[in-house]
């Protein structure tokens, strides 16, 4: 469902798609302590307003009030992301609204190779972030709660979309995705559902599942939150080391380069129009004088003024060079994908495409696999951006959602951001990172599945 830490095994990757919620249900008989009975309650957890409950028969015994009913789901072991999506639900409904907090480590979204016994539970301490982000209620239930029946036989088929990047190298995991995602939407029946872009497909094919078949509820996309190096965050991040954080910037200043290079090329343009063909003769003129260097220029721009735009793929070649470069780093950069494609089906784009797109990348590093992703702006349409992360991203620090000009208060929502003026350089690969990571981790970390509803992980 929505983000959860993924906890990695050393000895095997890590898979960035699993933080959502299907697994594998084969898997379901062999987890005992998350099949067949509710997840524990500690009993020495302080009281607290915020009710917990484990059936969806408790759920729907709790007042609904005046307001809308907002609700996150995550997979449990929340973290400062999660914390990011609940604060922005409850904004978006107010005081007299209603957040509803979903933990569930779910089966069907665990393959081969992912050990759901080992996936982490931290029901108290997700319960307090919940509580203390703004929610007003937690549902926590157990697997035969959401599956009665055992493995469901009928389930949603996520279509072509599923098929592709991160559904290509776990084929059928968005339709778990979609399949308990739909169950949640059932059980909590909100007026709202917030899940984090940084998980950009996951968010698409629940915006489409909604909207296919007319869900009455609105999907919202919070920000990616990320760290002051940049590196976007993600529960994975505690399991880098101190090298392979540093390589693990290259995600981020790949896509950073890319938004740059766009920009450059953008502002070339606009002022090839501005001079019209004046700049071909002044080429020439200059080379005829030695100035080589203006000259140089002055044909850049009589190029930008002639030629079609080449927006997509100056970017894929910026964000290619320095995941080139961080291949040769040690440790190295294994790059899964990098991918520029239409938000609307999530197919590549040609160079001569005008609209918004999402440059998505997923590498490995170590034992762990990291995912991010940007929205670009092609053609005369694109904006002029001023963030410090222009790509509608947030800056995590003290409890402070920066770089996309929100804050974590109550008066302004992450999901509808405006950018902040100060623009901030993209983060070095080379040095390695001092940034502390947003929440602690168990000592071994296991390998696990990437939470499927998109919160920021």
């Amino acid at each position: 469902m929505t983000s959860s830490p993924q906890s990695p095994d050393p000895a095997r990757p890590l898979d960035a798609s699993r933080d959502a919620q299907p697994m594998d249900a084969g898997r379901e008989a062999q987890s005992t302590e998350a099949s067949h009975q509710d997840p524990p309650v500690d009993a020495s957890h302080p009281a607290h307003p915020t009710p917990l409950v484990h059936t969806a028969a408790a759920l729907r015994a709790l007042p609904r009030r005046a307001g809308a009913r907002a609700v996150v789901m995550t997979m449990g072991a929340l973290h400062e992301g999660h914390a990011t999506l609940v604060r922005a639900a409850r904004r978006r409904v107010g005081p007299q609204g209603q957040v509803v907090v979903t933990v569930f480590v779910n089966p069907l979204q665990f393959g081969a190779g992912e050990d759901l016994d080992r996936y982490p539970r931290t029901l108290d301490a997700d319960v307090e972030l919940a509580v203390a982000a703004g929610a007003d209620a937690v549902f926590a239930p157990s697997v035969d709660e959401v599956y009665p029946g055992g493995e469901p036989q009928i389930r949603i088929a996520a279509g072509p979309m599923g098929t592709l990047l991160e559904g290509a190298s776990r084929p059928g995991h968005f339709d778990g995705v979609l399949t308990v995602v739909a169950k949640l939407l059932h059980l909590t029946a909100p007026d709202l559902a917030l899940y984090g872009q940084k998980d950009a497909q996951q968010l698409a094919v629940i915006t489409r599942m909604a909207a296919d078949l007319n869900f009455p509820v609105e999907i919202i996309g919070v920000p990616t939150v990320r760290e002051e190096d940049g590196l976007a965050l993600s529960s994975r991040n505690r399991y880098l080391s101190v090298p392979e954080r540093s390589t693990a910037l290259a995600l981020s200043a790949a896509l950073f380069a890319a938004r740059d290079r766009l920009a450059a090329e953008e502002a070339l343009r606009a002022r090839a129009a501005s001079v019209g063909h004046a700049a071909q003769h002044r080429s020439a003129a200059l080379a005829a004088l030695g100035e080589d260097r203006a000259a140089a220029d002055a044909h850049a721009v009589a190029y930008a003024a002639a030629g079609p735009p080449h927006g997509p793929s100056v970017a894929r070649a910026a964000a290619r060079a320095v995941l080139a470069d961080a291949a040769r780093l040690d440790p190295p950069l294994t790059l899964d994908y990098l991918a520029l494609v239409d938000p609307s089906d999530f197919t590549e784009v040609p160079d001569a495409y005008e609209g918004e797109a999402i440059l998505a990348v997923a590498a490995k590093v170590g034992t762990t696999r990291l995912i991010d992703n940007i929205r670009l702006v092609f053609g005369a349409g694109r904006p002029q951006a001023t963030a410090a992360h222009q790509d509608g991203t947030t800056t995590q620090d003290s409890g402070t959602t920066r770089g996309s000009g929100t804050t974590q208060g109550p008066t302004t929502d992450a999901a509808a951001a405006t950018p902040a003026a100060s623009p901030a350089p993209a983060p070095s690969v080379a040095p390695a990172s001092t940034s502390t990571p947003a929440s602690t981790a168990p000592a071994t970390p296991p390998t696990t599945p990437q939470g499927p509803l998109g919160a920021t992980r």
